[in-house]
C-alpha cells in the first residue's frame, strides 16, 4: 500500500468475525427494504429513546461481553451534561487524524528513570501521537481486573493495542471516573513487569524504572497516560478469566477520558487482547455495534463462524502493523454499482476500526456517493450542513421515509447492505445527513 489517505470503515447493525487471515461477515437488518433498493423507515424510530433495547441473540459461540454506547441509555456511566453533535463529530476528526498519521510517529524514545516513583518529567519522553485524541471511541465493555476482581468500565478499540487503566497511588495524577481507582495491592495476582522481560520489549514505547518496566503514550491533544507495565488476572465472565495478562497500570494521567477506566486494546500487535489470548480463543472475535445509543450490541471472543458467514480476504500494511484491512472494490446505492475505479481504493487501503464514528471515503468515491444518494433523495427538502456533513434533509414533516440501500462489495466477491443507521447520521428529524464523509 503505497498511499496513506485511508479509506476508513465504521459499522452498525453488523457483525463482524476477525480472525487471520480472514474477515468474517454476517447481517441483520432491522428495518423494511422495498421492491426498488430503498430502507422505508418510519420517523418515530431514527431518535434513540431512553429505555435500554437488546441487540438480537448472537448464533456465534464463545465468550461475550455486553458492548454499550459510553452515553447511551444502556451505559453503566452515569454522565451529568452529554456531548452534542458537534463536539462528538470534532473529536471523531481526531481519531481519524490519529490513523492518518500514524506511519509519521515520532520514532520510539525510552522512559529512562533511576527513581522508583512516576515523575512528571517522564511524560515530556513520550513521543507523540499527532492529532490523536482519547476520547474519540463511543463504545464500552466492563471488565474485571485482579483477584478479587474489581469491575471496570472501558473503552473498546480496534485500533489500539495496549490496555491500560488507573491505578493508585495516582502518584502523580488520576483523573475522575465513576468506578473506584484499581489498587494493585489488594489483588493477590499482580505483579509488575521486569524491564528484561519480553513483554516489554514489545511496547512501542518503553522505559525502565530500577528493573521494572514503565509503559507511556502521549496523544496528539497532550491527553497521556505513563506507569509501570503490569501483570494480572483479567475476568472477561464468570467463566473466563486470562491469568497473567499484561497492561499499563497508569500513575499519570491526564486528559479527555470522560468518567471511564481507559482502554481495552484489541489490534493486531503483540501486547492486545487479542495477541495475549491466542491459545485460548485462537485469535479469533467478533463484535457487533448497536445501531443507536438506546441499544446493546455485543463483543464475542473465540467461538466458531456460523455456516452462513461470508469470508473476504484480510489484509496487512507493515508500516501499521495495529490495524485490520481489508479489500474494498466497489459501492452501489440502490443495487446500481458506482463509477469509480479500482484504484481508487487499491492505492488507498480500507481499514475498519471500531473507534471511527464516521466512514472517510477518497474524494472521488465519496463524490459519486454522494452525487447517487442525492438523485435518489432530490423528493425531500434539503437542510444545512453540520460539522463534517454536506448532505442534510429535513425529514420533520414525514411519517415515513424510502432511504436508498448502500452496499460496499469486497475482495472475494462479499457484499455488505449496511444498515439504515450505517448510512444516515440523525441529528435530529429535520437534519438527516448521509453518514459519509470525504477524506
Amino acid at each position: 500500500m503505497a498511499s496513506h489517505q485511508f479509506t476508513i470503515f465504521f459499522f452498525y447493525g453488523f457483525a463482524f468475525f476477525l480472525a487471520s487471515p480472514s474477515f468474517i461477515h454476517y447481517s441483520y437488518v432491522a428495518g423494511e427494504i422495498s421492491g426498488d433498493f430503498q430502507h422505508i423507515v418510519k420517523l418515530n424510530s431514527l431518535l434513540p429513546g431512553p429505555m435500554c433495547l437488546s441487540t438480537e441473540d448472537s448464533k456465534i459461540p464463545g465468550t461475550r461481553l455486553k458492548l454499550v454506547h459510553q452515553q447511551g441509555a444502556c451505559s453503566p456511566l452515569k454522565h451529568t451534561k452529554k456531548l452534542n453533535h458537534k463536539q462528538i463529530l470534532a473529536q471523531n476528526q481526531y481519531h481519524v487524524n490519529f490513523i492518518h498519521n500514524y506511519h509519521r510517529r515520532t520514532s520510539v524514545t525510552s522512559i529512562n528513570s533511576k527513581k522508583t516513583q512516576i515523575s512528571p518529567a517522564m511524560v515530556t519522553k513520550i513521543p507523540a501521537y499527532q492529532g490523536s485524541s482519547f476520547s474519540t471511541p463511543d463504545y464500552i465493555v466492563t471488565i474485571g481486573f485482579g483477584t478479587p476482581k474489581h469491575d471496570l468500565t472501558v473503552f473498546f478499540d480496534t485500533g489500539s493495542d495496549v490496555s491500560w487503566i488507573q491505578c493508585q497511588p495516582c502518584a502523580v495524577y488520576c483523573y475522575p471516573q465513576q468506578e473506584p481507582v484499581f489498587d494493585p495491592t489488594k489483588s493477590s495476582t499482580y505483579s509488575n513487569v521486569s524491564c528484561s522481560t519480553p513483554a516489554c520489549s514489545q511496547l512501542q514505547v518503553s522505559g525502565c524504572s530500577d528493573t521494572t518496566c514503565l509503559y507511556g503514550v502521549l496523544y496528539g491533544d497532550n491527553s497521556s497516560t505513563v506507569g509501570f507495565y503490569a501483570k494480572d488476572t483479567l475476568t472477561l465472565s464468570s467463566s473466563d478469566i486470562i491469568p497473567g495478562f499484561f497492561f499499563g497500570c497508569g500513575e499519570n494521567n491526564n486528559g479527555l477520558f470522560g468518567k471511564v477506566a481507559s482502554l481495552l486494546g484489541l489490534g493486531r500487535g503483540p501486547p492486545s487482547l487479542i495477541s495475549q489470548s491466542k491459545t485460548k480463543y485462537n485469535g479469533v472475535f467478533s463484535y457487533c455495534l448497536p445501531s443507536t445509543t438506546s441499544s446493546a450490541g455485543y463483543l464475542t471472543l473465540g467461538g466458531k463462524a456460523p455456516v452462513n458467514l461470508k469470508y473476504t480476504p484480510m489484509l496487512t500494511d507493515s508500516s501499521m502493523t495495529t490495524f485490520y484491512f481489508l479489500g474494498l472494490q466497489s459501492i452501489s446505492v440502490a443495487r446500481t454499482k458506482l463509477a469509480i475505479s479500482p484504484t481508487v481504493f487499491s492505492n488507498a487501503g480500507t481499514i475498519i476500526d471500531s473507534g471511527t464514528v464516521i466512514s472517510r471515503l477518497p474524494p472521488a468515491a465519496y463524490s459519486s456517493l454522494r452525487q447517487a444518494f442525492r438523485q435518489k433523495m432530490a423528493k425531500y427538502p434539503l437542510a444545512p450542513g453540520i460539522g463534517i456533513f454536506d448532505t442534510c434533509y429535513n425529514l420533520s414533516s414525514y411519517e415515513t421515509v424510502e432511504i436508498p440501500t448502500v452496499a460496499l462489495g469486497f475482495a472475494g466477491g462479499v457484499v455488505v447492505d449496511l444498515d439504515f443507521f450505517g448510512i444516515v447520521y440523525v441529528v435530529s428529524l429535520s437534519q438527516v445527513c448521509l453518514g459519509f464523509r470525504r477524506k
